[in-house]
């Protein structure tokens, strides 16, 4: 039937996206840079309903030779490919005056310049599971992991800033060009999430507590309420949905 993408896909809203969609039935390609992301994938679809497939790939998402060849295999796995969901990230903490090349490529490569390459090598996948209108289930479409820091300033990382905020505007510029088409692109903007990447500042005394009194809600998310809003933006229930952003911040940029 295809299935949908997830880079990032064995930890953190990544594996948590993956997890939330095999539950819903749809079957999920997940690329990686972790040396487990094959067993990643073999326990998502371990309690998988019948017809879903798991495939789990070691990608560097900035690779174009590594990407094309999981494009191909992830389309032979999955039986077509009708999702895309960039949820590879990188961070460094390197303020303006402490700024390097080698950190500032390396941020943007991975959350704004791989989010735009692999759309367009996806893209004929999608356009064919497009071109047969209301025949899939879901559709075709987009999902980027942006952040609040994309909408929001923060003095300690501006090359995740900068790049959130690129991947917003890249978001905006695929759901033009591929609306026709029937393709719909959509980013979801999470506030602080329990993560792997997150886990360097959580465990610097105070500054858990911190986060958690910024959002009114009290508390940090857990990546599956990500992962609900990116399953949901990828499923007909959003079906007008294209060219926007899905703020899951607890209320955070409320009150900012």
């Amino acid at each position: 039937m295809s299935g949908v993408v997830v880079t990032g896909g064995a930890s953190g809203i990544g594996r948590a996206t993956a997890e939330v969609l095999v539950a819903e039935g749809r079957s999920v390609a997940i690329w990686d840079l972790s040396p487990d992301v094959a067993g990643v994938a073999q326990a998502i679809g371990a309690d998988a309903g019948e017809g879903v497939r798991t495939a789990g790939l070691s990608v560097d998402v900035t690779d174009p030779a590594a990407v094309a060849a999981a494009v191909e295999m992830s389309a032979g796995a999955l039986d077509g490919i009708d999702g895309f969901v960039h949820a590879a990230g990188a961070v460094s903490p390197d303020p303006t005056g402490a700024l390097t090349d080698a950190n500032w490529d390396l941020v943007v490569d991975v959350n704004l310049k791989a989010y735009a390459f692999l759309a367009q090598a996806l893209l004929p996948h999608l356009q064919a599971v497009a071109a047969t209108g209301d025949a899939h289930p879901d559709g075709a479409s987009i999902v980027g992991i942006s952040s609040i820091e994309g909408l929001v300033g923060n003095a300690a990382i501006p090359s995740y800033c900068a790049s959130k905020a690129g991947l917003l505007g890249m978001t905006r510029s695929l759901a033009h060009q591929l609306g026709p088409e029937g393709i719909r692109v959509n980013a979801v903007c999470p506030g602080f999430v329990e993560t792997p990447m997150l886990q360097i500042a959580l465990d610097v005394p105070g500054l858990r507590e911190e986060m958690e009194a910024e959002a009114p809600l009290g508390r940090m998310a857990q990546p599956v309420e990500i992962a609900h809003a990116v399953a949901f933006l990828l499923s007909r229930r959003a079906s007008f949905i294209t060219g926007t952003h899905l703020v899951v911040d607890g209320g955070a940029t409320a009150v900012l």
